[in-house]
């Protein structure tokens, strides 16, 4: 009984902040939004619709019904609760066209997932 006891209670502890080394729950990585590689970025030019943009970039990630020429594309990757990535693009139309990027996000230079090929 008194093991049950104690064991009960280390793993009520390892669900709490209680800091045991060996008893840490598992966090997986959250990857959230549009990943842009710099390839895509190049791709991207002033004057393209906003079919071609969709094309090079995909659908965003935020399109706001009351704001319909800009868009936003976002993205997020958190490891172990600590934000390790982050960008984000926003893009401005007049009309149909692209006027205007705003890239405040740091570019990715490798790929979210590994993609491994097997032979």
């Amino acid at each position: 009984m008194r093991i049950k006891l104690i064991l009960l209670t280390l793993l009520l502890a390892s669900c709490s902040d209680f800091y045991i080394p060996f008893l840490k729950p598992y966090k997986m990585d959250i990857r959230q939004g549009n990943f842009v590689t710099p390839d895509m970025r190049e791709k991207l030019k002033i004057g393209m619709t906003k079919a071609q943009v969709k094309y090079v970039l995909g659908t965003p990630m935020i399109n706001d019904a009351f704001h319909g020429n800009r868009w936003d594309y976002v993205y997020r990757l958190e490891r172990d609760g600590k934000v390790l990535e982050k960008q984000d693009m926003t893009l401005y139309f007049e009309g149909e066209n692209l006027a205007r990027v705003v890239d405040g996000g740091e570019p990715g230079s490798v790929a979210p997932a590994k993609v491994e090929v097997q032979k």
